[in-house]
């Protein structure tokens, strides 16, 4: 008498917790989570911790994926997950294109999904029962939920199951009968220590392999020593073909989804496969680009079409397909040069074993084989109704499963078991292996993470499910805003938290990230929140993973989300993802449908931040908060990015005085601070300028998250006010690398040392590796933008590294046009100053000045590139040059150091 678990409504049961299993159970606990279902999970598997399964379970460093990292993400909609996560567990250096080794794998699945489990507390109830599922019945009728029983006697209730037990068993008639006997015979090489044997320390007994796959290959890396021969036989005796090292992208065959038939689609293959080599010379992009429509192109073909290319092309396919990863070619490359692997094409006929001794294996053609051991590597069984598993067994017995086409597999209906009606009756799903009829590509990461998600929509989609807490319809109520006046898909809690995000975006004071997160974990299923965090982690440089971000986004619009969320969403999608053109367009497109939207419009016209629009400079932040005007009604945070626009055009006056006007109602807004900042400096308003900085950062600037910057317009009044003591207290106190880092240590930090140095200001030792140790490698030489890229030279240029600007310049010219027309030349430039080349450099930054505006940011940061130029000109004998750019500057604003600088210059 078996004893019963009646679970309580909303349950759902995964029989296997290997990759599918995994991946499924991930998928449930994420949907379940925004979609706000509680859930009853039973994960059913007798291995000892979720994930592995048999293709991930062992420890072989040489067992490597036969996917690159960048394709195994557990998410569709992701794909560099995987390869964060190994960046994050102790492979910083790992790049999408690297084979890691498969039980990376299996430990990135189970800390994913462990991280999902905890993530979900609250919501989803997991319950891992360690025991095999040996039947699963549906005796209430169709629709009904099932009872699945178990090896250990036990039995529960569910409302949904879905098997995720992988590829069914190698099928037990396929060896000869006196090979299935001998203790010597090992029927699935990847089972819990089925390798100990031949494994074992000493044993090197000779090993035959029952096909050359890729199972194969890496049971001969597992079992190759000294003094062994590993022999392999197939029908073919083909191994699988190469990755290269370097991949490339795959090729369009477009044109091959209007074959029908067998003839016209191997004829258009080979057609494909000949442009990819004559455009590339090589084969693999031809069948790279094939890989997202081989399910559409299979199931296009009549049946016996199939079969025909089992019969004819599958071996072929197969190896080419399904290719081992660089390492592992050139090792089994060494091990055939050296004879310890030898490769025999035949079929395996006869075999003979005794009490004592080694089996003889007899192929067709008579030869024959005496070895130690004898390994099936032919890999999984195709027929459920053959397999070792009692579960499928029963599951075909009684109708419930019926085979898939040519009898591989099993019917589905979008992966929902069709039974012996032909319809999907019960609530029954599977994924991956037991599609292959159906989809014939289905056994790859690639493939089974989409039908994952797509089985947990289905799965929470039922009734039963979804009335899980059985509580009455939820009654209509009125949305939260965004605070201005824009409706939120959420509860108030999740929105409270969300408005006091962007409040502080809209000041630029610290604690926008922690507010989004905390309103994510509020409603998981808030896409304006992750999308917010993505924003933000793009724009600003927040510490957010902006992909996971962007995802979770997109997950959540798609289940609960109105026109204007959604619209958000995608501009975020484009913002981020996107071309600069593209950004610009998507952004312009959303503001003008949601001119009210603050979140976004601080994003078009950050003021501070290393974002924005692209061509702001050219005029169109201006058009766009002059436009955007009537649906903010005046208040402080449009105030604020008016005043930073009418500076920028040089109406300093009128931009004085809506600073203020912000500032008296927001008096933490902090770009309301910042275009007051750049009028005091372009009027030579020097020690008010200071003053009132040194009295906001004091005070309401506290909090800012750019209060380096500040401090950088401060400095810049001390330099002009030939206070050279002030500006060194201040970059100690509060610009020195340690207290600034990143992109603004390289920005405001690095610019002001240089300027110091060229104006006299600074004496002794220039701090500048500090700075670019603050600002990283990747920053100085592979900067993202035209702004970074321009101080980036500075810091190389003010630390003599001339290889390093020389570097730059290469990413420059590989970069976009702004890099290509201003930062190259500007790069050869500093070079000059580099070797004391006055002459050249001058030469050259006098032509480049009129095209900085396209670099961006304000006149007074590209100011950088006049001073080098004055310290050129004087330095190259040109003084009456120096002496008119001076007298220019002093006619726009007064500079004490500026008429002590022009009054030295000889007559």
């Amino acid at each position: 008498m078996s004893s019963r678990t009646s679970a309580p409504r909303g349950s759902v049961a995964v029989v296997g917790a290997g990759a599918a299993g995994t991946l499924v159970a991930l998928q449930l606990c994420e949907a379940a989570v925004r979609r706000r279902i509680p859930l009853q999970l039973l994960l059913i598997d007798p291995a000892p911790e979720a994930g592995r399964g048999r293709a991930y379970a062992g420890r072989e460093a040489r067992h490597l994926l036969n996917v690159p990292a960048g394709g195994m993400s557990c998410h569709p909609d992701d794909p560099g997950h995987f390869v964060r996560w190994l960046c994050r567990h102790g492979q910083p250096t790992i790049t999408t294109a690297d084979f890691v080794p498969r039980h990376r794998y299996g430990a990135y699945l189970a800390d994913t999904l462990g991280q999902a489990i905890i993530a979900a507390t609250g919501i989803v109830k997991v319950r891992r029962l360690r025991t095999r599922v040996t039947d699963c019945r549906f005796d209430g009728g169709a629709g009904a939920g099932a009872r699945i029983e178990m090896a250990d006697g036990t039995a529960a209730d569910v409302d949904a199951v879905v098997l995720a037990s992988g590829p069914a068993s190698p099928s037990p008639a396929r060896p000869p009968a006196a090979l299935r006997t001998s203790d010597r015979f090992v029927a699935d090489p990847w089972t819990h220590g089925a390798l100990t044997g031949p494994a074992a320390p000493g044993c090197t007994d000779d090993v035959l392999l029952i096909g050359t796959g890729l199972t194969a290959m890496d049971v001969a890396l597992r079992l190759e020593r000294p003094g062994r021969t590993v022999h392999a036989v197939s029908r073919n005796g083909l191994l699988p073909q190469p990755h290269t090292v370097t991949a490339l992208p795959p090729a369009d065959c477009d044109d091959l989804l209007r074959c029908r038939t067998l003839p016209a689609l191997r004829a258009a293959v080979l057609r494909h496969i000949g442009r990819a080599l004559r455009a590339h010379g090589d084969w693999r992009p031809a069948l790279d680009g094939l890989r997202p429509h081989t399910a559409r192109l299979w199931a296009s073909l009549p049946l016996a079409d199939r079969a025909e290319f089992l019969a004819r092309d599958a071996s072929l396919w197969n190896v080419h397909r399904h290719r081992m990863p660089p390492a592992t070619a050139e090792a089994v490359a060494r091990l055939r040069r050296s004879g310890r692997l030898r490769i025999w094409r035949g079929e395996v006929a006869g075999a003979r074993t005794a009490a004592s001794g080694p089996p003889a294996v007899t192929l067709r053609d008579g030869r024959e084989f005496r070895v130690g051991w004898v390994v099936d590597c032919t890999g999984p069984g195709l027929r459920p109704a053959d397999s070792a598993c009692p579960l499928w067994r029963n599951l075909v017995r009684r109708g419930t499963a019926v085979p898939g086409p040519l009898g591989i597999g099993v019917a589905t209906e979008d992966g929902r078991l069709r039974g012996r009606s032909g319809r999907a009756e019960h609530p029954l799903w599977t994924l991956g292996a037991p599609r292959r009829g159906e989809l014939w590509e289905t056994t790859a990461i690639p493939e089974i993470r989409v039908q994952a998600a797509t089985v947990a929509q289905a799965v929470l989609g039922l009734p039963s499910v979804r009335s899980a807490a059985g509580a009455p319809p939820r009654r209509v109520v009125r949305r939260p805003s965004d605070g201005a006046g824009l409706a939120l898909s959420t509860h108030s809690s999740a929105a409270a938290a969300f408005r006091s995000g962007t409040e502080r975006v809209l000041k630029v004071r610290a604690g926008a990230e922690r507010a989004f997160r905390r309103a994510t974990a509020l409603d998981p299923g808030f896409a304006m929140a992750h999308a917010a965090l993505a924003l933000i982690g793009h724009d600003s440089g927040a510490d957010v993973d902006v992909a996971l971000a962007l995802a979770r986004a997109r997950r959540c619009v798609r289940e609960r989300a109105d026109g204007r969320e959604r619209a958000f969403v995608d501009m975020v999608v484009r913002r981020v993802r996107g071309t600069a053109a593209e950004a610009d367009a998507a952004l312009l497109r959303y503001l003008e449908e949601y001119p009210g939207d603050r979140l976004a419009l601080a994003a078009a016209v950050p003021t501070i931040a290393f974002a924005g629009l692209h061509d702001a400079h050219g005029g169109m932040a201006g058009r766009v908060v002059r436009k955007t005007a009537p649906a903010h009604h005046g208040h402080w945070f449009h105030t604020s990015l008016l005043a930073f626009v009418h500076q920028d055009e040089g109406w300093y006056d009128e931009a004085g005085a809506l600073a203020e006007r912000a500032l008296a109602e927001e008096p933490d807004s902090g770009h309301a601070m910042h275009a007051l900042a750049h009028v005091h400096y372009e009027r030579g308003d020097h020690e008010a300028g200071r003053t009132r900085l040194d009295a906001w950062l004091g005070g309401h600037g506290r909090g800012n998250t750019h209060r380096a910057h500040f401090s950088w317009h401060a400095a810049l009044h001390e330099l002009a006010l030939d206070d050279a003591t002030a500006v060194r207290r201040r970059w100690v106190t509060q610009l020195a690398p340690g207290k600034v880092r990143g992109v603004r240590a390289l920005v405001d930090s690095g610019s002001l040392v240089w300027r110091a140095r060229l104006t006299g200001s600074w004496k002794g030792r220039l701090p500048i590796g500090d700075v670019i140790d603050a600002a990283g490698a990747d920053t100085l030489e592979r900067p993202a933008t035209a702004f970074t890229a321009l101080h980036a030279a500075v810091a190389l240029m003010a630390s003599g590294d001339l290889p390093g600007l020389r570097r730059l310049q290469t990413h420059a010219l590989d970069a976009d046009t702004v890099q290509r027309e201003v930062i190259a030349p500007l790069c050869e430039a500093f070079g000059h100053i580099v070797e004391e080349r006055w002459t050249q450099a001058a030469l050259r930054l006098e032509r480049l000045l009129p095209k900085l505006p396209a670099v961006g940011g304000s006149a007074a940061q590209r100011e950088v590139v006049e001073e080098t130029l004055l310290y050129a000109l004087v330095s190259a004998g040109r003084c009456d040059a120096a002496r008119v750019r001076l007298e220019q500057r002093l006619d726009r604003r007064s500079s004490p150091h500026d008429r002590r600088r022009l009054a030295a210059l000889p007559v």
